[in-house]
This record gives C-alpha cells, sequence and structure tokens, in this order.
C-alpha cells in the first residue's frame, strides 16, 4: 500500500471506449476499483475472461473493474476504439466498462497513471499489459499486481476481499 498519498483517485476520470461518457472515477466511490490496462493482442490478453468472471462474482459486492485499453507495451493494442470494444464483446463477452485507448506511462501518460507513478515512486506504474491496480472505497492506492497476477489469483482475491471488509467495517462504525 502507498503510504501518504497526495491527492485522490477520485480527482481523475476516463473517456469511454465509445465516447458517449465520462467514467469519472468519483462515481466509484464506495467501491472496490480495479483498473488494468488492456491490449488485444498480448499473451495475457486471455485475462480478459477472468476479468469478466471478477467482475460477475464481486459486482454485487461493491467491486468495479474499469478495463482501459493501452498501445504503450510492444504495439499490442494498435485496434481503433470500436475494434477493441466488438473483440472484447465478441470474444470474451466483457461486460465491464472499457476507456478508450490511453498511455499508461511516460511523460504522455494519463493523468491517473502520472499519479501512481508519483506516489509509488515508479513501483506500481504498468511494466506490460494487464497490469492490476487496486484502489479502495475511499479513492486511495491500496495495491497493485504485475501482468502475471491471474484476475483468479488468491493474491488478489485476498487483497480485494480485504478491501470490502474494510469497507464493511467503515460501514458498521456509529455516526
Amino acid at each position: 500500500m502507498a503510504e501518504d498519498q497526495q491527492g485522490n483517485a477520485f480527482e481523475f476520470s476516463f473517456e469511454s471506449i465509445d465516447g458517449t461518457e465520462t467514467i469519472k472515477l468519483e462515481s466509484y466511490r464506495g467501491k472496490v476499483v480495479v483498473l488494468v490496462n488492456t491490449a488485444s493482442f498480448c499473451g495475457f490478453t486471455p485475462q480478459y475472461k477472468g476479468l469478466e468472471n471478477l467482475w460477475q462474482s464481486y459486482r454485487e459486492r461493491g467491486v468495479m473493474v474499469l478495463g482501459i485499453p493501452s498501445n504503450d507495451f510492444g504495439g499490442q493494442e494498435p485496434k481503433s476504439e470500436q475494434e477493441i470494444k466488438n473483440f472484447c464483446e465478441g470474444a470474451f463477452n466483457i461486460s465491464f466498462p472499457l476507456t478508450k485507448k490511453y498511455r499508461v506511462r511516460g511523460p504522455n501518460a494519463h493523468e491517473f497513471y502520472k499519479w501512481v507513478d508519483a506516489i509509488t515512486q515508479g513501483k506500481g506504474s504498468p511494466r506490460w499489459n494487464f497490469h492490476k491496480i487496486l484502489l479502495s472505497a475511499d479513492g486511495k492506492l491500496s495495491e497493485w499486481f504485475a501482468s502475471s497476477v491471474r484476475p483468479s489469483s488468491s493474491k488478489l482475491k485476498n487483497a480485494i476481499d480485504r478491501e470490502l471488509r474494510r469497507l464493511d467495517e467503515l460501514d458498521r462504525e456509529p455516526a
């Protein structure tokens, strides 16, 4: 967990993959959020299925999955947003939200990823496709997971469960 965080993830937003709405992370206040930079031509692309399973298993408990296509690693996401959307829905039956394609590293990275990079001193930044970032229900960076950590892994699920327990405890505290 990143300590002494400056700012909050709720300050950031993304454009939806079809360009019809702005996805404000603020709208996920009170939910645990898993953000994943994705790519269609990566060895980790089959993780889409696991991400959809994670979303289906946890969304009723207050977990949000958000896919952020990126072409930053090996040119493995060259498709247009419409092609990405069609591929994800057709090949993997994805129903969790996807954003338009963004840079996730370097000076032109989306501001959210610059924030992650700054507060983790580079340790939490994506090093490849399907890097997972876990946000707590209050918009703080909780943890991050390398691409090799599958959506079905106990490591990721235990971290999500821990954040959900923390949220439950906060809900039970007297006002």
